[in-house]
C-alpha cells in the first residue's frame, strides 16, 4: 500500500506521520514544491521508526511526481493555510491553481488512485478535482466533515464531563464556519441521546463552538491547526487502505442524495478499499434539514467563484 501526501507542511507532516505510526502502508511519499522540504521532513520522520515501533517506509521529493506513481491512495494538502480573520472561502484564488495541477499530476502517475482533498475550501476543491479530473466519483473525497466530527465530540465530552470514549456525534453540512451542520439530533453518550445529560442551551453552546473550531485555533495558533487534521486524514486513509467499512462523514459529490445535486458537501459515507462505497441517508430534524440546506447554498456560491 503506497500512499502519497502533498504538501509537507504542518498539516501535511501530521498525515504522513500518522499514517506511518500505524503501520499499514509500506510506503509514504512526501511531495513539496520547497526545495529539500519534504526530503527533510521525511527524514526526520524515519528517524523515529525505531522510536515509534513501525516499518512504513517514508520519502521526501522536490515536485518529482515521478516518485508518486502509482498510489493507491494521494492526499492533497497544499495550499496557503488560513490566517487569524482569514475565511476558507478566501482561499479559493490561490488554492484553485494549486489543487488543479497537483491533482492532475498525481493521476497522471497514478491513474486508478484515489484522492482525498484536504485543501480548504475544502468542499469546493473537492467538487473542483470532480470537475477537472477523470476519476470516479467514489474515489474523489474530501476529508472535511471527519475533522469537524472529532471536534464536535471534543465539545461535546467537555459539556457531559465525560469522557471521550462515551461519546458518539456526527456533523454533516459544509466544512464552513457557516455551513457546518452538527447532528446533535443524532449524538449520543454510550447510547443514550445528549439530550437526557445536557440542556437545549448548552447543546447549542455545542453546536456554536463546534461551527467555529478551526476559527478558535487558527486564532490561537497564528495559523491552521495540524494535529487533528492529520489525524482525520490517517482515519479515512487507513478505513480506505484496510478496506474497514467504515463510516465517516466527508465531502462527496451528491446527485438527488438529501435532495441535493451538483455539488460536493459533507455527509456520511461508507469508506472501503473502493473509497466511497456507500452514501448513509441519515433521518434529519426539520431544522437540521434548514441548515443542511443553507449549507449547500453556501457551498455552491462559492462554487461559483471557481474558473473552470
Amino acid at each position: 500500500m503506497k500512499v502519497t501526501v502533498v504538501g509537507a507542511g504542518a498539516v501535511g507532516a501530521s498525515c504522513a506521520e500518522y499514517i506511518a505510526i500505524k503501520n499499514f502502508a509500506s510506503e509514504v511519499v512526501i511531495l513539496d514544491i520547497k526545495e529539500g522540504y519534504a526530503e527533510g521532513k521525511a527524514m526526520d520522520l524515519m528517524q523515529t521508526a525505531s522510536l515509534n515501533n513501525f516499518d512504513t517506509k517514508i520519502t521526501g521529493s522536490t515536485s518529482d511526481y515521478s516518485k508518486t506513481a502509482n498510489s493507491d491512495i494521494c492526499v492533497i494538502t497544499s495550499g496557503i493555510p488560513r490566517k487569524p480573520g482569514m475565511t476558507r472561502e478566501e482561499l479559493i484564488g490561490i488554492n484553485a491553481g494549486i489543487v488543479k495541477s497537483v491533482s492532475s499530476s498525481l493521476v497522471e502517475h497514478s491513474p486508478n488512485t484515489i484522492i482525498i482533498v484536504v485543501s480548504n475550501p475544502m468542499d469546493t476543491m473537492t467538487y473542483l478535482v470532480h470537475k477537472t479530473i477523470d476519476l470516479p466519483k467514489n474515489k474523489i473525497i474530501g476529508m472535511g466533515g471527519a475533522l469537524d466530527s472529532a471536534r464536535f465530540k471534543y465539545r461535546l465530552a467537555e459539556a457531559l464531563e465525560a469522557p471521550i470514549s462515551d461519546v458518539d456525534g456526527m456533523v454533516i453540512g459544509g466544512h464552513s464556519d457557516k455551513g457546518m451542520v452538527p447532528l446533535t439530533s443524532h449524538a449520543t453518550r454510550n447510547s443514550i441521546k445528549v439530550s437526557e445529560f445536557l440542556s437545549e442551551d448548552r447543546l447549542n453552546q455545542v453546536k456554536e463552538d463546534t461551527k467555529v473550531g478551526g476559527a478558535t485555533l487558527t486564532k490561537l495558533l497564528g495559523t491552521s491547526a495540524w494535529y487533528a487534521p492529520g489525524a482525520a486524514v490517517s482515519g479515512l486513509v487507513q478505513a480506505i487502505a484496510c478496506d474497514q467499512k467504515k463510516i465517516f462523514p466527508c465531502s462527496t459529490m451528491l446527485e438527488g442524495e438529501y435532495g441535493l445535486s451538483d455539488l460536493c458537501i459533507g455527509v456520511p459515507v461508507v469508506l472501503g478499499r473502493n473509497g466511497i462505497e456507500k452514501i448513509v441517508d441519515v433521518p434529519l430534524s426539520e431544522a437540521e434539514k434548514q441548515h443542511m440546506a443553507e449549507s449547500a447554498d453556501g457551498v455552491k456560491k462559492t462554487n461559483g467563484l471557481l474558473e473552470l
